[in-house]
């Protein structure tokens, strides 16, 4: 059965066909939750959210675009009311992440470094990031998710690259 069979299956309340859909998004719901969140409960958590509000919602679902994009909407969503929610209820005082030997594990908290400055500039800038270079989307894929302009996208990686340069530089020059 393709996508368009099982959503409107579940949409009339087939729980087999719920299951398959999400059965099928599931890896890409955790992984972007993983990259956005920097953990793997919380990106438990949202994952699990995420699931939740598709099923409240999948009636709503129009067809208008692709069902992975409205996914990624409902996704990014809800990663950012948890993360507002998070910031709500953590302390003042955050712990630096010990330090690591392994390259994977630096490029992980590399990454989320990026992340959360990517985060610090504005709106869009760390979606933008993570639907690009994280989930390999064109930038007109990441427009039509984030309903922005195509050259929105542009502009915003355009000034993530020319940020974290300067970011990089002052790190250089603290050594």
């Amino acid at each position: 059965m393709n996508d368009t069979a099982l959503i409107k299956a579940a949409q009339k309340g087939d729980a087999n066909a719920f299951e398959r859909l999400l059965e099928q998004y599931y890896d890409s719901i955790f992984r972007f939750a993983m990259k956005w969140s920097g953990n793997r409960h919380d990106a438990e958590d949202i994952a699990q959210q995420v699931c939740l509000k598709l099923a409240q919602s999948l009636a709503k679902f129009r067809f208008e675009a692709q069902f992975s994009s409205w996914l990624y909407r409902i996704v990014i969503n809800t990663a950012k009311d948890f993360h507002s929610r998070e910031q709500r209820t953590a302390t003042a005082c955050v712990a630096t992440p010990p330090a690591v030997d392994t390259g994977a594990e630096e490029a992980v908290i590399l990454l989320h470094q990026i992340l959360n400055k990517a985060d610090s500039w504005g709106e869009g800038f760390k979606e933008s990031l993570l639907l690009v270079h994280g989930e390999g989307l064109s930038h007109a894929e990441a427009a039509k998710i984030l309903q922005v302009k195509e050259s929105t996208i542009s502009w915003r990686l355009h000034q993530v690259r020319k940020k974290l340069a300067a970011w990089q530089s002052a790190n250089r020059c603290g050594d």
